[in-house]
């Protein structure tokens, strides 16, 4: 069996390499990795430029398992958003070794002479996560940057959000000769230029300290208007029906005030959430709550969401607070996108009801659940709590046979 040495060889200069890991690319006679990588440790080896999957396992596939050794370098270390984990479990018939090696993170704590053990690590290098409300919410925050997430447009949303005076630490080039750290506040460092792949140190003295640790948020912390809400306790039995995930894409139908796709973006953090609302009134207090819980991790699309989410990415959960009137046809577009999409459906109505029990009917695949929720909040009366009915509201949950 062909061995594969899957090596971190830390911010890329090979001083910084470790004694195991130089001892692995010695005994390799293939080496694959960028150009920078291999320019450093390549001499005398068979090289391969490329850090492509599909590429890597062909050259491996190709390789002689009694003559052969071959080792694949990664930036970083091996378990801190690297290639290793890609590749994993994609070279068939190969006996892979990793090899830590020295993060950014650890390398770039290490030049600020600072602890790095309470920062919340963020990585917009390739992905969406929520920054904002990260930075919002601690004190300290690394991030990795890339592509059109560069240091300086990070900055201005940060900017945007209110948080244009937290302290930045900029970095570089890490480990080159040509290593620079810039610090400076948020409003500072958005004015300059930095290359694309680089890294962030963000130090916030006021944050909020904010944890999202239920669903449920009362509702006085939104912002309202006679836009239509789904009250807190319904909500709390709706999301909790959904189950989101910190990872999922997430559809929120009728979104009204957004009370649901805010509680659902602050459950995925890592995941993203699309709002579909056609009122514009209630478009415009979306987008002042979401400004509010610094989600941004939410996107406000206007407009009909029968025909809006044609293109969107495929959910993974769908909460439809409101219908337009095409309710049937909008579950026909998510099922086709994922038929294991999790989707819950709010109703006041009877006619809703049933409509989407006619509509499981046909769907024998899926289970599904109802539940009507009722609700009374107390209200003073001189001396007295007299308890005020808020709408029954049926919770229907659609499931995939065997989840």
């Amino acid at each position: 069996m062909l061995r594969v040495n899957i090596i971190g060889i830390g911010p890329g200069n090979p001083e910084l390499l470790t004694g195991q890991a130089r001892q692995a690319i010695a005994d390799s006679n293939i080496l694959i990795g960028d150009k920078r990588m291999l320019a450093a440790f390549g001499a005398g080896k068979c090289l391969f430029d490329t850090i492509k999957t599909s590429e890597i396992a062909a050259v491996c596939q190709d390789a002689d398992a009694e003559k052969d050794t071959v080792a694949v370098l990664v930036s970083g270390d091996v378990g801190f958003f690297s290639l290793a984990k890609t590749i994993a479990g994609k070279l068939p018939d190969c006996d892979c070794h990793r090899y830590c090696g020295i993060s950014s993170l650890v390398y770039f704590a290490q030049q600020l002479e600072m602890s790095w053990d309470d920062a919340k690590i963020v990585s917009m290098h390739g992905r969406k996560q929520n920054l904002i409300a990260a930075i919002a919410q601690n004190n300290k925050v690394f991030s990795l940057t890339g592509g059109e997430h560069s240091p300086n447009a990070l900055c201005r949303q940060l900017c945007k959000h209110g948080l244009e005076t937290v302290d930045v630490y900029v970095g570089e080039n890490l480990s080159y000769p040509e290593e620079k750290i810039t610090h400076g506040t948020a409003e500072e460092i958005s004015k300059l230029e930095f290359p694309s792949l680089s890294v962030m140190m963000i130090l916030n003295k006021n944050a909020n300290g904010f944890e999202h640790t239920v669903h449920g948020l009362h509702d006085d912390l939104f912002m309202r208007s006679k836009v239509p809400m789904t009250k807190q306790e319904v909500r709390a039995v709706s999301i909790s029906k959904l189950m989101p995930k910190a990872t999922d894409n997430i559809y929120d139908i009728g979104a009204g005030t957004g009370s649901c796709s805010i509680e659902l973006a602050l459950q995925a953090q890592a995941g993203h959430v699309w709002a579909f609302e056609r009122n514009p009134v209630a478009v415009e207090l979306l987008g002042k709550n979401k400004e509010l819980f610094n989600v941004d991790n939410l996107d406000i699309v206007a407009g009909e969401a029968s025909e809006q989410i044609q293109e969107m990415p495929a959910p993974d959960c769908v909460f439809i607070g409101g219908s337009g009137g095409n309710l049937c046809k909008m579950l026909d577009i998510i099922y086709a996108k994922n038929p294991e999409c999790r989707i819950v459906v709010n109703a006041i109505t009877v006619e809703t009801l049933i409509e989407v029990v006619e509509y499981y009917k046909t769907r024998t695949e899926y289970d599904l659940e109802i539940v009507n929720v009722f609700a009374a909040r107390g209200k003073k009366l001189g001396a007295y709590n007299l308890m005020m009915a808020q709408n029954p509201v049926y919770v229907m949950t659609a499931l995939k046979k065997g989840e």
